[in-house]
């Protein structure tokens, strides 16, 4: 009997644990406190209010917020926008038609007379020796209208006028090739040598020319290699900062020119740019100085590739002294092309044709004016219109 009764009780524990583990199991766990949030720090705002960017920090959420464009951020450099180059010479051509209005109507007047006598013709050839237009071309000029005038005996100013026009556009070589070569050449740029002596406005004309190539759409490199001039790098770099144009330059004076210039093609050729630049020294103190100069920049920039452009900067108000000039140069490096400065400055409008039949090579570019843009692509018809008036 008392056995019955241990096994009784040991049967009511165990049941009675089991219904404990039950409850335990079914009843939900109590979740994990955490810890308080800490106190908010006098000073500080709610994540909800923290400025967004654009704002200042001390202004409240609620305020106005300012926009990308109210931000203020630093000026960069303004850039020159040059003019078009198309047309430009039609544009310019009331200058050169003030400077050489004597050459235009005095031949028209003298023309125009009643009697075309000997003392006549004689007057016409003076006006165009006088005009720098050279003995060859005057010889030429004079004869044919001569023939003309004579053959046809006409005496109406008009046509008077159109036979002049012909006669000075066909010593002026309507023909000739005046393009530049300024487009990429392969993998590499062009390269364009200027030369001519100090003083002609060569390192302005570098600077404008570059200003005619930016109006083109072509990227541009200066090369200054006039090292020899103190202020000429300084200058050349004034052009080309004005339009975007970096300059390749030494930091020393008396650098080696041909170095410079070898850097300056090397950089366009990395940068891939259309067309590099390079200014030259224009000493003349010796001719030997001069060729061993000029022609030791061109050798090493030829390490890069041929030099497609060499052309020579004369000062049209120079007349004969510019052509001796002129010839120096032309013996030492292979001139493509002269560019004719200050032909505003001059009534002697005939030295084109002197300067193409001296040296062999037409006049592609004119300078008629100092404006930054008054350079000019060179175009026989809108030359002998300004001439004729």
């Amino acid at each position: 009997m008392e056995t019955l009764e241990i096994v009784i009780g040991l049967i009511a524990v165990i049941a009675l644990a089991a219904v404990g583990a039950v409850v335990g199991f079914v009843r939900p766990r109590r979740r994990r406190s955490l810890p308080p949030r800490p106190a908010r720090r006098p000073g500080t705002a709610d994540a909800e209010h923290l400025p967004g960017v654009g704002d200042d920090a001390e202004v409240p959420r609620d305020s106005p917020t300012r926009t990308v464009e109210d931000v203020t951020l630093p000026e960069g450099p303004v850039l020159e926008r040059p003019a078009p180059v198309l047309g430009r010479l039609v544009r310019l051509r009331g200058r050169l038609a003030r400077s050489n209005s004597a050459l235009g109507q005095g031949l028209l007047a003298l023309l125009s007379r009643d009697t075309l006598d000997e003392a006549t013709w004689e007057e016409v050839e003076e006006t165009l020796l006088l005009a720098d237009v050279g003995f060859e071309p005057t010889t030429r000029i004079v004869d044919a209208l001569r023939e003309r005038v004579k053959v046809l005996g006409t005496r109406d100013p008009e046509h008077l006028r159109g036979m002049l026009r012909e006669e000075l556009l066909s010593v002026i070589g309507p023909d000739l090739d005046r393009s530049l070569t300024v487009e990429r050449q392969g993998s590499r740029p062009a390269v364009v040598m200027v030369v001519g002596v100090n003083g002609t406005g060569k390192t302005t004309t570098v600077g404008k020319i570059a200003r005619m190539l930016v109006a083109q759409d072509k990227d541009v490199v200066l090369g200054a290699a006039d090292t020899f001039r103190a202020a000429a790098a300084d200058q050349l770099a004034t052009w080309g900062d004005r339009v975007g144009v970096p300059t390749v330059r030494s930091d020393r004076d008396g650098a080696d020119p041909a170095a410079v210039a070898f850097d300056a093609v090397k950089q366009g050729i990395e940068a891939e740019v259309d067309v590099v630049l390079i200014d030259t020294a224009g000493r003349l103190q010796n001719k030997v100085g001069l060729m061993d100069e000029l022609g030791k920049v061109k050798r090493v920039v030829e390490r890069h590739g041929p030099v497609d452009e060499v052309l020579l900067v004369l000062d049209a108000t120079t007349g004969q002294n510019g052509l001796r000039q002129a010839a120096v140069f032309s013996e030492v490096v292979d001139v493509t092309g002269i560019v004719l400065t200050k032909l505003d400055g001059t009534a002697k409008g005939g030295i084109v044709v002197a300067v193409q039949r001296s040296l062999g090579v037409p006049v592609k570019l004119v300078g008629l004016g100092e404006g930054a843009d008054d350079l000019a692509p060179f175009e026989p018809e809108a030359f002998v219109d300004a001439l004729l008036g």
